[in-house]
């Protein structure tokens, strides 16, 4: 395991598809100065040139906060723009392609639903995390299976791997999440469109 991995531990950012990108990075360098230690660029929408300035912009404010910064879906971007990594669904570049593009000290996440099987075959092509959900309703995937709490607890006893949650996570449901085993709460919509970000990640902080 590497450096990398061994940091990953708290709450997860993931970057909203927003039309203006100026507010989003400004709302991420508040929720990294409050203590977000991950922060996923996602974009489905804009342009591929869109795109690398933005992810480039994401860069820099990560490098100069020590914080990492992971790619959604797309291996190319990572390395265009020298990110910290990726985080890859089941359809995407495969776990070991990904691992080896981007290098042993890369962060290689990789969605598994519902299953630590799928969790167990990402560790084994090196993935870096697991993430599991939606576990509840989530605006951002609102056609996602739903994943039940105790997955976490299951895929604790198979892969010596930290295990990321994701999906509909708020203030009001984290607890049992984080109870649960996961080392890592990823949040969207909850965190880019708080009134107080600040004070939602102290207090997610709080429950590791």
């Amino acid at each position: 395991m590497s450096a990398a991995t061994d940091s990953l531990h708290g709450v997860y950012a993931i970057t909203p598809d927003a039309n203006d990108f100026a507010t989003t990075l400004s709302m991420t360098a508040r929720l990294i100065q409050a203590g977000v230690g991950v922060v996923q660029y996602r974009n489905k929408h804009s342009s591929a040139p869109a795109r690398r300035r933005q992810a480039a912009q994401l860069r820099d404010l990560c490098r100069e906060t020590q914080t990492f910064l992971l790619i959604n879906d797309d291996v190319d971007l990572a390395l265009a723009v020298e990110a910290d990594g990726v985080h890859l669904g089941q359809q995407d570049t495969p776990v070991a392609q990904a691992r080896d593009r981007l290098g042993d000290e890369a962060i290689v996440g990789v969605t598994c639903h519902n299953s630590p099987e799928l969790a167990q075959t990402a560790a084994l092509a090196g993935a870096s995390y697991v993430a599991f959900g939606r576990f509840f309703s989530s605006s951002t995937k609102p056609d996602a299976g739903l994943a039940d709490i105790e997955v976490i607890t299951r895929a604790g006893q198979v892969v010596g791997l930290p295990k990321v949650a994701i999906g509909g996570i708020h203030r009001g449901n984290a607890n049992g999440i984080v109870e649960a085993g996961a080392e890592m709460i990823a949040l969207c919509e909850a965190l880019y469109g708080s009134s107080e970000p600040e004070q939602l990640v102290l207090h997610l902080k709080g429950l590791f």
